[in-house]
C-alpha cells in the first residue's frame, strides 16, 4: 500500500537545500526593495519577518526547556531527549515553508490583503471570538478525528512517535496535520479581514501568540504557579498548561484541545488528574545523580555547542561552523557573564542502567586555566562542586581534561586531602586513559617516541611500556624528572626508558605518542607512514598527508544509555572522552577509593578490563 496523501513531505530529500523553497519570496523581496515604506512589495518583508520570528519563537522556547540549571526539577517527562528523537525532529520547521507558501497565495487571491493598516483594535475582539467560537472547537474536533484508527496510523501517529515533548515537536507532524491547522489558524484573522478590521500588528500578535501557546505546550517544564489555578478555578478552562498536554502525549485518550480544556469539559475528555499533576510538577523534584562528570568549557567558539544553545548543532560533534560567527559576540558577553556571576550547572543527562548521570560544567574557558590569578578562582569553583555533590548523595564526580591539571590541583588530591570525609568519590580518570592509549599501540611495537613523557599520563605509559620490553624515547630535557621516572621501573626495565632531547632522535621510529603540543615543523622529523597517538589538549594538527593521527582518548557508552543527546565536543555521537569512560566504570564497579593524583600502573589494566566487562568500547 503507498504512502498516504499528504503523509510526508514533497521535500524530505532536499536536506539543507530545502530553504531554496524560500528563494522567490525572497528574491521578488529584493528585487522590488520590500524594505522600504513606499514599496508596493512591503508585504513580502513583513511576511518573511513573520515567519523568521515564527522560528525564533520555537527556537527560544527549546532553549529555555534545555536550559537544565533552571527548568531540571520542573521537568514533566524525566527521559532525556536521545539522538534518534533529534534526527526524526530535525526537520520540525518544514511546516513553516508550507504556512508560508499559503500565506503567500492568499496574498495574491486577494490582493487587498497587502495593504492592511498598522493597527486595528476592533480586529482584536473579532479574531477572539472566532478563536474561540471556531477554531478551538475546529481543531478540537479535527484533533478527535485524527486519534480514530485509520487517521492516526496513516497521519498523527508519527507527531506522538516521541516519548518525550520538546518545543519543535509542536511541529513535528504530516503536511495534512499543518495544512488544516493553518486554515484553522486564518480563520480568525480571516474573519477580522472580512469585516473590514483586520491589521499588520494583529496578524502578528495572534500568530505569534498561537506558535508561543503551542511551543509552550510541547515545553516539558511545568510553568504555571499550583496557587495559580486553585485561586482562579474559572482558568482551568481558559488556558492548557504543559502537564496538561504532555498527559495527551503520554496517554493519547484525553486532554484534545488546541488551548482551552474547557472544550475538553464540554467533550468529556478532560483527564480529571490533570490539575493535581500540574500541582506536583509545578513544585518539582531534584534527582539526584550517581554519577556527575565536570566539565569546563574549551573556548568561546565551543560554548555554544551545548543543547541550550541549539540542539541539533549539540547532537552533531563540534566543528566551526558559518552560522556561528555572527553570534560570537553573544557568547563572549556571556563568557563575561559567567565568569563573574555564575556557579557550576547542570549541562545535560542521561540514563544507563536505571542510574541518572550528569554533566555539570565549571563556568571557565580554556584560557583561565593558564592564567596564574584564576587558579584559585577556579579551584574555588571545582571544591564547591565536589561538597555540592557530597551533599547530594552523589557516588562518582570524574574530573574533565582541565580541571584536574596537576598544577592546579595536583590531579584532584587537593580536594581530598582538604576534605579527608568525602563520600563522594573523586576520579580523574587517567587510568582509563592510559589504558586507551595502550591498547591504541599495535602489537609487535619495539620503540616508540613520547612527548609530554614526564606529566602524569606520559609517566604511566612509560612505565607501562617499558614492562612489556618496549623502548620508549622520553622527549624532556630535565634530567631529573627523567631519571625520578626511570627509578620507578623494575631495575631489568629501566634500560627501555631513554631520555632524548632532540626530535631527531625520533626520525626512523613510526609510533608516536603525544602528550605535548607539536609545531608543524616538529612534526617533519617523523618518518613517513608515523601514526600519532594524542593525549594532548588541544589535539595538534594534522599537518603531514602521509601519516595519520589518531584523536583523543575516548570509548563508547554501552548501548542500553538513554536520552543521550548532545555531543561531547568533538567527538562522535554516543564516544565520550576516556577520562568520563573512566568515571563511569569507577561508579559501575564500586570502587571505594579516590582516583587521584599519580596513575597505579598495576591498575590500567584492571580499569581496562572492567570498562570491557560493562559494554564500553574502544572507539
Amino acid at each position: 500500500m503507498g504512502a498516504a496523501f499528504l503523509s510526508s513531505w514533497p521535500w524530505d530529500n532536499l536536506g539543507f537545500f530545502k530553504y531554496v523553497l524560500y528563494g522567490p519570496l525572497v528574491g521578488k523581496a529584493l528585487a522590488g526593495r520590500a524594505w522600504e515604506a513606499a514599496s508596493p512589495d512591503r508585504w513580502l518583508c513583513l511576511l518573511l519577518a513573520l515567519f523568521a520570528l515564527r522560528a525564533l519563537t520555537y527556537q527560544l522556547w527549546s532553549s529555555y526547556s534545555n536550559m537544565l540549571f533552571l527548568t531540571r526539577r520542573r521537568r514533566i517527562v524525566r527521559d532525556g531527549v536521545d539522538f534518534e528523537q533529534i534526527d526524526k525532529e530535525w526537520d520540525w520547521d518544514n511546516f513553516l515553508i508550507l504556512q508560508i507558501t499559503m500565506a503567500a497565495t492568499a496574498l495574491y487571491v486577494f490582493p487587498s490583503l497587502r495593504h492592511l493598516p498598522g493597527w486595528n483594535t476592533g480586529g482584536l475582539a473579532v479574531a477572539a471570538v472566532l478563536h474561540v467560537a471556531a477554531t478551538e472547537p475546529l481543531f478540537y474536533a479535527a484533533h478527535r478525528a485524527f486519534h480514530g484508527a485509520r487517521l492516526f496510523a496513516r497521519y498523527h501517529a508519527l507527531h506522538h512517535s516521541n516519548m518525550v515533548p520538546t518545543p519543535f515537536t509542536a511541529g513535528f507532524a504530516t503536511p495534512l496535520e499543518h495544512v488544516v491547522l493553518g486554515l484553522l489558524m486564518a480563520l480568525p484573522l480571516a474573519g477580522a479581514c472580512a469585516a473590514g478590521l483586520g491589521s499588520v500588528g494583529l496578524t502578528f500578535a495572534y500568530v505569534l501568540s498561537f506558535d508561543f501557546l503551542r511551543a509552550m505546550g510541547h515545553c516539558n517544564v511545568e510553568l504555571f504557579p499550583g496557587g495559580l489555578f486553585r485561586s482562579l478555578p474559572f482558568l482551568r478552562y481558559l488556558i492548557y498548561t504543559p502537564t496538561y498536554h504532555t498527559i495527551h502525549h503520554t496517554g493519547k485518550k484525553a486532554n484534545f484541545c488546541l488551548f482551552m480544556p474547557l472544550f475538553d469539559r464540554l467533550g468529556g475528555t478532560l483527564d480529571a488528574s490533570s490539575w493535581e499533576l500540574q500541582t506536583k510538577n509545578r513544585a518539582g523534584m531534584d534527582e539526584v545523580p550517581d554519577f556527575v562528570f565536570l566539565a569546563h568549557v574549551v573556548d568561546v567558539m565551543q560554548s555554544m555547542h551545548v543543547p541550550f544553545v541549539m540542539r541539533t548543532f549539540a547532537s552533531t560533534p563540534f566543528a566551526v561552523r558559518a552560522f556561528l560567527l555572527p553570534l560570537w559576540p553573544i557568547a563572549l558577553l556571556f563568557m563575561f557573564m559567567v565568569w563573574a556571576w555564575s556557579k557550576t550547572f547542570v549541562i545535560s543527562y542521561y540514563h544507563l542502567r536505571g542510574k541518572l548521570h550528569q554533566i555539570w560544567a565549571v563556568p571557565r574557558y580554556g584560557f583561565h586555566y593558564f592564567l596564574p590569578f584564576a587558579k584559585d578562582g577556579i579551584n574555588d569553583q571545582i571544591e564547591l562542586a565536589i561538597l555540592r555533590a557530597d551533599r547530594m548523595g552523589v557516588k562518582v564526580v570524574s574530573l574533565a581534561a582541565l580541571n584536574k591539571n596537576e598544577a592546579l590541583n595536583g590531579g584532584g588530591t587537593l580536594f581530598v586531602n582538604k576534605h579527608p570525609n568525602l563520600r563522594v568519590r573523586v576520579v580523574h580518570g587517567n587510568t582509563l586513559t592510559a589504558a586507551v592509549i595502550l591498547n591504541e599501540i599495535p602489537k609487535g611495537t619495539t620503540e616508540v617516541f613520547m612527548t609530554g613523557a614526564t606529566s602524569k599520563l606520559g609517566r604511566a605509559i612509560a612505565l607501562y611500556l617499558c614492562r612489556k620490553k618496549i623502548r620508549v624515547m622520553m622527549m624532556t630535557l630535565s634530567t631529573e624528572r627523567f631519571q625520578k621516572i626511570q627509578k620507578e621501573a623494575a631495575a631489568e626495565d629501566q634500560q627501555y626508558l631513554v631520555q632524548v632531547t632532540k626530535f631527531q632522535s625520533a626520525e626512523q621510529c613510526k609510533t608516536w605518542i603525544v602528550g605535548k603540543w607539536l609545531s608543524p615543523r616538529e612534526q617533519r622529523w617523523a618518518p613517513p607512514g608515523t601514526h600519532f597517538h594524542q593525549f594532548v589538549v588541544p589535539p595538534i594538527l594534522g599537518f603531514r598527508r602521509d601519516c595519520t593521527y589518531g584523536k583523543l582518548a575516548a570509548m563508547r557508552l554501552p548501548k542500553d544509555a538513554r536520552g543521550l543527546g548532545s555531543c561531547e565536543f568533538s567527538l562522535e555521537r554516543g564516544v565520550v572522552h576516556a577520562c568520563h569512560a573512566g568515571g563511569v566504570v569507577h561508579f559501575l564497579e564500586g570502587y571505594a577509593h579516590h582516583e587521584v593524583g599519580a596513575i597505579d600502573i598495576d591498575r590500567i589494566d584492571v580499569v581496562w578490563e572492567a570498562a570491557l566487562k560493562h559494554g564500553i568500547r574502544p572507539v
